[in-house]
């Protein structure tokens, strides 16, 4: 149908958002193509209604190819993360393995992944469509993963990227809280195609390197679209960037592990009952302990531990890590008449990555916080040959704590293997009805991701406990011997390592079969014209399975405990949606649209549950648009916070009953809890145990948009512009009854401050008065609720002698975040706050500029992101933390420069050469005190620091 005049804006609305379309490509049109040309019923995000019109109710922002080739990006999940309205989510510059440990909801460490968060409302919100089907969730090999790792999509099979940032439940779904992430695929290709790309820092690390190779053929009946790509991306040591050298820059070891390779030895001598904590001096590998000695004026083989023998654990991290793709992609799609086509699709993709850490410490004793009895409980024979007390090490009387890093046994390494298996095939047709046409499909996919982590680097705390035991009986068992953790460096022989150093192998499995059939035309017509119809049915089948090693599930694991995770659910849905045309041209304006849609969804195991959603379109004048949307959504538990075991994961936390922080209002409560008058926390790290809760409820969420667009008809084909739009977007969430459990220190806080049990019950302390036990469980707490703005303007010149100029300024602003807990406390992340190793900042923006001229192309690309408050904790009183009277840092704003060329040559189809630089002036990111990682915050600002160089040929035959 040929499009009308008064649809210009909606034409122009949508090519503008298109990302800063480069200008080679926006040459291609003139200005009477892109107001008059012929439109097909297409369905677009957001709808499942087949319509002419680009401009819809809600907004859509769609990330072209070109897009992404300018990015010099290499995974999805790096591209998609640069949107505004992008939040913290995890990435390759997550060292994620390790003490990050096992989160609340069960999904894992997620090492390696590459996830997508958008309103900062979390990664399990966001649903991720291929083609408009799901995806399949991740799977990490350390538990069953409730959110898509886009690392498992080659970069290479990417159309385009349509990102919807509004509840979709009634649309598509669970998990469509937040929005929705559409990824289309290539499909009408011809010819071949192969594009090699490569880049490092300037310092010549982080290489990334890639080979993708295409071919299509399309005919009058089929057409057929295969790739294979290959993408590597080398790892970047935090001991090569100076800001990342220590745990926390400025701060040198001080805020480093006790954990050390000479040992911490928090002893009680039973002969004179001095309290001790003392480590080894410097190079004595047998010391000589002298119990007439009681302070620390000591002259035997020990000195009292201090600052400077903390161990600097953050030079064996990683500030990016490996990681090594392969994918193998092919669509068929055959007419099998003039109405009837089938197509098949079919993916597999292999991720290879490791992570990093520092070689893995030995806690033992009450004060270790391990929560595994065999370290927190354990008794040292006075007749080991390495003891140099003379006396039993038991566990609450002679011993506090010791903390010894096995330096001989190298670092922490944990290597994934990723296999990703896809396969969607269907029928999609059309036929007549009346006067209307009517466009049908049916479709059956399966998914699975499987992965396998091997862990080179820990121990077995059952073997270490026989290894410090009685030497007798020790001896009795094949292989033990006893072993060294009193000497310092080198004293753990390669026969005491064999015996408590395992190599642990865990395995992972998330599924996804689902089969859907939809229906989409017009009803009747109105006055002002035809209501349309989409309706449809999905089935949905979710399976998953964790197994870690037999070793974890005895509980002689030394690092992060967890056990078995297996479950599965299904799901039947039936969705509606209508499109009604209110009223035609006329004094209220050019016309207005009415949407309303509507989901049942059928859980086994919660039951039923009803969606719907609202929207208007008004097209007040041939220029401008309002537009607004009300949805009420839910997200359903996934099968990790269903049926996740008991698993843990070790969080730094500050007691407040330690005398470092204790202060008059809560010394009552500590004493009531246990805690001695003069405790100090030894160890800062604790253990935090959680897990699933099969009688979760789903969660809660209403949804509401509202904006405009404006492309004035005195900016559009003029001299001096093509287009001009501006777009404004207001939005707000709420979720009510949120699947979470209560931050840690929160929870702690609350613990001391009231002594109530909702808060107290599970958390254990030891005689000592150090905590040895933490419980957290999963359960539906309190709401999140949040609001902001997103402002867009996009700007197209003509083409004139200088070529032709594309801007493009996007921007999202944060007005509100509440986290609120069951029991109405609020929690730390709000906007512009660091906490928790993510952020939310109050802006965020993108402005660029494309420039054309025959056979060359350039861009410039800005990222903002405005600064940010966070707490210094226990780096409070060095001078890096730059507010001390409030005892907070400042993260400043950051702003990034990219800058790209190319040149297209005339060779076969076409030979462009394209070279980059990220980061120009080189940035770096700001000193995160409160980070885990590095001293950065890797979800927030590009890491490492430096340019960052690429080259890309692309040859086209």
């Amino acid at each position: 149908m040929s499009l009308p005049n008064r649809c210009r804006l909606a034409a122009a609305v949508q090519l503008s958002l298109i990302l800063a379309l480069p200008a080679a490509a926006i040459a291609q049109e003139t200005p009477t193509q892109a107001s008059t040309r012929t439109l097909d019923a297409v369905q677009v995000t957001g709808t499942r209604i087949r319509r002419a019109e680009l401009e819809g109710q809600v907004p859509v922002h769609t990330v072209s190819r070109q897009d992404i080739e300018r990015s010099g990006l290499t995974s999805i999940g790096d591209v998609v993360q640069q949107l505004t309205g992008s939040g913290s989510a995890l990435n390759t510059k997550f060292n994620s393995s390790g003490n990050f440990g096992f989160p609340p909801d069960g999904s894992g460490v997620g090492a390696g992944s590459a996830q997508v968060d958008l309103r900062h409302l979390g990664s399990r919100r966001v649903l991720v469509l291929v083609d408009g089907i799901r995806w399949v969730n991740e799977s990490s090999a350390s538990g069953v993963g409730a959110a898509v790792d886009l690392n498992t999509i080659p970069m290479s099979i990417v159309e385009r990227i349509e990102v919807l940032e509004d509840g979709a439940s009634s649309l598509y779904g669970s998990d469509a809280i937040a929005g929705v992430v559409n990824i289309i695929t290539r499909r009408d290709f011809e010819g071949g195609q192969v594009t090699l790309n490569y880049g490092e820092f300037e310092k010549g690390d982080g290489a990334t390197s890639g080979i993708d190779l295409s071919w299509g053929r399309t005919t009058e009946r089929s057409s057929l679209f295969l790739s294979l790509s290959h993408t590597e991306q080398d790892p970047v040591y935090a001991r090569d960037r100076l800001q990342s050298r220590f745990p926390v820059p400025g701060t040198g070891v001080a805020l480093g592990s006790s954990g050390t390779p000479t040992g911490r030895f928090m002893v009680r001598d039973p002969n004179t009952g001095a309290m001790l904590d003392l480590t080894p001096n410097t190079g004595d590998n047998a010391p000589v302990y002298d119990p007439t000695q009681t302070g620390c004026a000591r002259t035997d083989g020990f000195h009292c531990f201090g600052t400077d023998d903390r161990f600097n654990f953050a030079e064996y991290n990683m500030l990016m890590t490996p990681s090594e793709r392969t994918g193998v992609f092919g669509q068929f799609r055959f007419d099998i008449s003039p109405n009837l086509q089938w197509y098949a699709k079919a993916l597999y993709n292999r991720r290879e990555s490791t992570n990093q850490a520092a070689p893995e410490p030995i806690f033992l004793g009450p004060e270790a916080g391990t929560g595994n009895p065999l370290a927190d409980e354990i008794t040292i024979s006075a007749r080991n040959p390495f003891n140099p007390f003379g006396f039993d090490l038991v566990s609450g009387d002679t011993l506090v704590m010791i903390g010894r890093r096995p330096v001989e046994g190298g670092a922490r390494v944990f290597e994934q293997k990723v296999d990703t298996q896809y396969f969607n095939t269907g029928l999609v047709g059309s036929f007549e009805a009346g006067d209307s046409l009517w466009f049908w499909d049916v479709n059956a996919a399966y998914g699975r991701n499987k992965a396998r982590q091997t862990n080179y680097g820990s121990y077995n705390i059952f073997n270490i406990a026989q290894a410090l035991g009685d030497p007798d009986a020790c001896a009795a068992v094949a292989g033990c011997v006893p072993l060294n953790i009193f000497g310092g460096p080198g004293t753990i022989t390669p026969e005491m390592l064999a015996w408590i150093q395992p190599i642990v192998r865990d395995e992972s499995q998330n599924e996804l079969s689902q089969f859907s059939a939809n229906i989409s035309g017009d009803l009747f017509g109105l006055p002002a014209g035809q209501v349309a119809m989409a309706a449809g049915y999905e089935y949905r089948r979710y399976e998953g399975w964790y197994q870690p090693d037999p070793l974890t599930v005895r509980g002689h694991y030394n690092g992060v405990p967890s056990q078995p995770t297996s479950g599965s659910y299904d799901v039947n849905e039936v969705f509606v949606e209508f499109d009604v045309p209110i009223f035609g041209q006329g004094a209220l304006g050019e016309r207005l649209d009415l949407s309303l849609a509507g989901r049942y969804s059928d859980y086994s195991t919660f039951g039923g549950e009803f969606t719907p959603k609202y929207g208007l379109r008004w097209q007040v004048s041939e220029d401008f648009l309002l537009r607004a949307t009300y949805a009420e959504g839910f997200r359903a538990p996934s099968i990790g916070e269903l049926y996740g075991s008991d698993s843990r994961f070790d969080a730094q936390l500050d007691d407040p009953c330690s005398s470092q922080f204790i202060n008059a209002s809560v010394e009552a409560n500590c004493r009531a809890l246990g805690v001695p008058e003069g405790y100090a926390q030894a160890n800062p790290q604790i253990s935090v145990t959680t897990g699933g809760n099969p009688n979760l409820e789903p969660e809660r969420s209403r949804s509401f948009t509202t904006g405009f667009v404006w492309s004035p008809w005195f900016a559009n084909n003029v001299s001096w512009a093509d287009r001009f739009d501006f777009e404004v977007t207001f939005y707000r969430h709420d979720i009510q009854g949120p699947v979470q459990a209560l931050s840690a220190q929160t929870q702690l806080d609350l613990c001391v401050q009231s002594l109530a049990e909702e808060f107290c019950d599970g958390i254990g302390r030891a005689t000592t008065g150090g905590i040895n036990a933490f419980n957290n469980r999963l359960t539906n707490l309190g709401s999140i609720k949040t609001d902001g703005w997103d402002v867009d303007l996009y700007w197209t010149t003509p083409v004139t002698t200088a070529g032709r100029f594309a801007f493009a300024w996007q921007n999202s602003f944060v007005t509100r975040y509440e986290a609120v807990g069951g029991a109405g406390q609020r929690q730390p992340r709000r906007p512009g706050i660091e906490v928790e190793d993510s952020a939310i900042p109050e802006w965020s923006s993108t402005a660029s500029v494309d420039w054309s001229y025959n056979a060359w192309n350039a861009s410039w690309t800005t990222r903002h992101i405005s600064d940010l408050m966070e707490d210094c904790g226990g780096a409070a009183t060095f001078p890096v933390c730059n507010m001390p009277e409030t005892g907070t840092n400042r993260l400043g704003s950051t702003t990034y420069h990219d800058v790209q060329a190319g040149y297209r040559f005339n060779w076969l189809e076409g030979f462009t050469l394209t070279a980059g630089i990220n980061n120009v002036f080189q940035k770096e990111p700001p000193i995160c005190l409160s980070c885990s990682l590095n001293g950065y915050d890797p979800s927030t600002y590009d890491i490492p620091g430096g340019r960052f160089w690429y080259l890309r040929a692309d040859l086209r035959f």
